[in-house]
């Protein structure tokens, strides 16, 4: 088994108990406590799973950085060695309306790029993952979608909830509605990126800067089922890109001259 495989054995592992200690509080009356704002929601799930991941990722990688959303982690990616990012929650907004749409997401990367990844969607049933081969859905292999035509596109909006990302989101939803086929925004950026890579959605984007537990693992999906992620502008995306264009490739071009005017 090489560094890869190993790794993604242990994210399989962390993954599925985050996501099952996050899954024992679904739709029951957890606690709710916002961060910086009403918008912006954290439960005891989100700290009791990213605990719970952490302590699994610790039992076999005891010396690397986790880097994380929640609580005491990191919360920048080490440009050298090897760290794991962790959303024991990414949408908690859907997490807290009883909303099935939200996943436990691990990455590990190594000098700031990822090597393997897991979406988790414990309520749906549902495991993404990739190392360094192909893409799979509960154990089978899945790839990007090969619609071509941007009027046959269904893109989904990744953005916060913040004044900032408001603005950004309704001027994508405009020009997603004047160029393309259909628009989603289901509230979780990991679970989208998940879906385009197994083809479910032909492409997710955002004009700003996402942080890295919501997307590394699921860019690391789409790449590794044969799409293309680049950063608002088209050049090659990184963890602390600003914008995000994650498509099946076949009309990326269309889609950063649609959505090319990132802002911070």
């Amino acid at each position: 088994m090489d560094d890869s495989d190993s790794r993604l054995s242990v994210l399989l592992d962390a993954a599925r108990d985050g996501g099952a200690t996050a899954l024992d509080s679904f739709r029951t009356d957890v606690p709710v406590e916002t961060k910086a704002g009403p918008l912006d929601p954290v439960t005891a799930a989100d700290r009791a799973a990213q605990r719970r991941v952490v302590e699994r990722v610790g039992e076999s990688y005891p010396d690397d950085p986790v880097v994380g959303e929640e609580d005491d982690a990191e919360k920048r990616v080490p440009p050298e060695g090897p760290a794991w990012i962790v959303d024991p929650i990414d949408g908690t907004n859907n997490f807290v309306a009883g909303n099935r749409r939200w996943a436990t997401s691990v990455a590990a990367v190594r000098d700031g790029e990822p090597v393997a990844a897991v979406n988790h969607l414990p309520a749906l049933g549902d495991t993404y993952a990739a190392d360094d081969g192909g893409t799979t859905r509960n154990g089978e292999a899945v790839s990007v979608s090969d619609r071509a035509e941007p009027a046959e596109f269904t893109v989904n909006a990744i953005f916060g909830l913040d004044a900032h990302s408001r603005g950004e989101l309704s001027r994508t939803v405009e020009t997603t509605i004047d160029e393309f086929g259909d628009l989603r925004h289901v509230g979780s950026g990991q679970a989208a990126l998940s879906m385009v890579a197994a083809g479910e959605l032909d492409a997710a984007v955002s004009t700003v800067r996402l942080d890295p537990w919501d997307t590394v693992a699921g860019v690391h999906l789409v790449r590794r089922a044969g799409g293309t992620v680049t950063d608002a502008r088209g050049e090659p995306w990184r963890h602390d890109s600003t914008g995000l264009v994650a498509s099946n490739g076949e009309a990326h071009d269309a889609l950063v001259e649609a959505f090319g005017t990132a802002t911070e």
